[in-house]
């Protein structure tokens, strides 16, 4: 117990240093929400894959492999795809327009991309990131008490309440580079904590032949499409690479890379990261079946596993890799709902000649505000990582993810089709799930098919006739071109 606190205190005490560092780096509004545009390949790719995974991956996904078998890998490979789809062909575009429109925050891009007079899309687009990243932090803050919980066999309210504490401080402090350079450390640490555990475990239990032979014992299908698990459980899995489009956490990373030049070295550095992170995330699944036949909570066998077969010393290094799954996607998650908040509501409604200085601390009050929200949610522990953490990304893609591809791609698309879409889509998501129907088919699927029919219905009717809109499209395109040369 003693090796394990220390290695946790080690590294708590680095990520606070580097929130404080950062605090001093922080000179104005920019800096505080997207780093004023100076992140690198290496930090980029790191941090929005860490804050992308977040404690799902080292608890949520294994603990689903671990009870359903591996047919729960579609769930990776939809991921894996979604990926490489969104940094290929969201990631430059993004950040070229963005700095165009000079736009900090996901709603006040819509506003300003789509020549929005009435700010509606822009306050529409704030309240869906506030409802389903304050449920995306509420799974977050879960998984630390899990943590902690099973850690330091302390009461589970305390253990969320020291998570939460840690991950408020240093994205306080230091906004947008202290969450990108803490992600970019956290994300390392992961990825060694995901392969090295796995591979050491295999070991252990015999190989292959075990793994097989007690899989088939305690009733686990080691086939990618078992007696029950039909195409709808498949496009199910494989709709969560959709997601991907409108999640404001990993596209804030987009837009803060430095030049779209170095999209390409990241990406690779991205796809490399994710491909084998997921792979590992499953085997740790499959792997944890013989090893922890009766385990009670499921979410909980990559922590039993370290527990197991490493010593303290090593395994409180292994150990921090949860936390720093959990800390990277809840610090994001904070960050945006506070620059939603300070730059779509407090800058644009309440004081629009607010100081720099100013709202920068308003952004950080807010952070403090959403934390404290998510916190009471977290508080009823039956609630599992992974559910909450599909209900949220779910809501993201379908809201926002048709908006995203057709800012980008189409010239002609309305603020009110997009207006439209966003409701819609949102809707439907939100009566899919609450009806029951989500235990058929994903709800992302739906909201989003929604999503994009409405847009098209709507451009057929109120297509875009803002000249300077028009222009800008064009000029944006020619940038993209001309900066990738």
């Amino acid at each position: 117990m003693t090796a394990t606190l220390t290695s946790f205190s080690v590294y708590l005490v680095f990520l606070m240093s580097i929130g404080v560092y950062f605090y001093r780096k922080t000179a104005n509004l920019e800096d505080y929400l997207i780093g004023g545009r100076k992140m690198g390949s290496w930090v980029t790719a790191l941090s929005a894959q860490a804050s992308d995974m977040s404690g799902w991956l080292l608890m949520g996904l294994p603990g689903a492999v671990y009870l359903g078998g591996l047919s729960q890998a579609w769930i990776a490979v939809g991921l894996f795809i979604g990926t490489v789809l969104n940094w290929k062909f969201v990631a430059a575009r993004l950040r070229v327009y963005t700095e165009k429109t000079n736009s900090m925050t996901l709603p006040s891009f819509f506003e300003d991309r789509f020549g929005d007079p009435t700010g509606l899309l822009r306050i529409f687009s704030a309240a869906v990131i506030l409802l389903f990243f304050t449920i995306y932090s509420a799974s977050g803050l879960v998984a630390s008490g899990k943590l902690f919980e099973s850690l330091f066999n302390i009461d589970y309210t305390l253990a969320v309440i020291f998570g939460g504490l840690a991950i408020v401080l240093y994205t306080f402090l230091g906004g947008f580079m202290a969450v990108s350079w803490t992600d970019f450390f956290q994300g390392i640490l992961m990825f060694l904590a995901i392969t090295i555990v796995p591979t050491v475990a295999f070991g252990e239990i015999g190989g292959l032949t075990s793994v097989v032979q007690m899989a088939a014992e305690n009733g686990v299908s080691l086939s990618l499409m078992p007696e029950g698990f039909g195409i709808a459980a498949v496009i199910s899995a494989l709709a969560w690479g959709l997601g991907y489009f409108g999640q404001p956490h990993i596209l804030a990373r987009f837009m803060g890379i430095d030049t779209i030049k170095k999209v390409a070295p990241a990406r690779k550095i991205a796809v490399v990261w994710v491909s084998i992170s997921l792979t590992a995330a499953v085997f740790v699944g499959i792997i944890a079946v013989p090893m922890f036949p009766n385990i009670v909570d499921s979410e909980k066998v990559f922590i039993e596993m370290i527990a197991t077969i490493f010593n303290p010393w090593l395994g409180g290094i292994l150990l921090a890799a949860i936390l720093s799954a959990i800390m990277s996607t809840i610090d994001s998650q904070l960050l945006v709902s506070s620059s939603t908040l300070t730059e779509d509501f407090y800058n644009k409604i309440i004081k629009r000649e607010a100081s720099e200085k100013e709202k920068m601390w308003v952004g950080r009050a807010f952070v403090i505000v959403i934390a404290v929200v998510a916190f009471f949610l977290a508080l009823n522990p039956e609630n599992t990582v992974l559910d909450l953490v599909a209900y949220a990304w779910a809501g993201l893609g379908a809201a926002f993810g048709p908006a995203v591809l057709f800012s980008l791609f189409s010239s002609k698309t309305s603020w009110q089709s997009v207006f439209a879409g966003m409701i819609a889509g949102t809707i439907t998501l939100i009566i899919w799930k609450e009806s029951g129907l989500g235990a058929e088919l994903y709800e992302i699927v739906p909201g989003f098919m929604v999503n994009i029919l409405v847009i098209m219905l709507v451009n057929r009717f109120i297509s875009q006739e803002n000249e300077e809109i028009l222009a800008e499209f064009k000029e944006v395109k020619k940038i993209y071109k001309r900066d990738l040369k």
